[in-house]
C-alpha cells in the first residue's frame, strides 16, 4: 500500500478522476444524497490517499487554516472497503500531514453523525450540536494535540 500526497495542480487527470469517482460513488450514490460533491475547496486542498494494485483504497483532503475553518481541516474521509483499517490509517496520516505541512496542532472536521465514534477513537471531540449538511446529520469535531489517545 502506497501513500500519495499531492496538491490539486499536481494531480494527474487519472488520479483526479479516480478520487472523484470514489467520492461520488459513496457520498452521492451509496448514501443517496444528491448534492454538488465537487466544490471550490478541492483546488486549495492537499489530497491524500492510500493506493494499491486495486486503486485508491482510502482518501481524504486537508485544508489549510482559514480555508474552511479557523483550524486546519480534514474532509472527505473515505475508505473503499469498510472494516479493513484503511479509514483509521488514512485519518492518522491526514492528522500527521496536517501538522507536518501546516504546523497546526488543532485539526477540525465535520463528521457525519453516524461516524462520530470513529473520530472519537482517534481523539476528536464534538464541538457543536448536530446540524444538517446536504440533508445528512453532521457534527463539528476538533482534535487538539493534548487530546490524542
Amino acid at each position: 500500500m502506497e501513500l500519495r500526497v499531492k496538491r490539486f495542480h499536481e494531480l494527474t487527470v487519472n488520479e483526479l478522476y479516480d478520487i472523484l469517482r470514489l467520492r461520488v460513488s459513496v457520498f452521492v450514490v451509496e448514501q443517496q444524497c444528491a448534492y454538488m460533491e465537487t466544490d471550490d475547496l478541492d483546488q486549495a486542498a492537499v489530497h491524500v490517499w492510500l493506493e494499491d494494485e486495486n486503486g485508491i483504497e482510502a482518501y481524504l483532503r486537508i485544508l489549510e487554516k482559514g480555508v474552511e475553518s479557523e483550524h486546519c481541516a480534514i474532509g472527505r474521509v473515505i475508505a473503499a472497503k469498510r472494516r479493513c483499517g484503511y479509514g483509521s490509517r488514512i485519518l492518522k496520516e491526514g492528522i500527521r500531514l496536517a501538522r507536518e505541512l501546516f504546523g497546526e496542532t488543532a485539526v477540525y472536521l465535520e463528521a457525519q453523525s453516524y461516524a462520530r465514534g470513529f473520530y472519537e477513537r482517534q481523539g476528536f471531540r464534538q464541538i457543536s450540536g448536530e446540524f444538517l449538511s446536504d440533508g445528512i446529520p453532521h457534527v463539528k469535531m476538533l482534535l487538539e494535540k493534548s487530546e490524542e489517545p
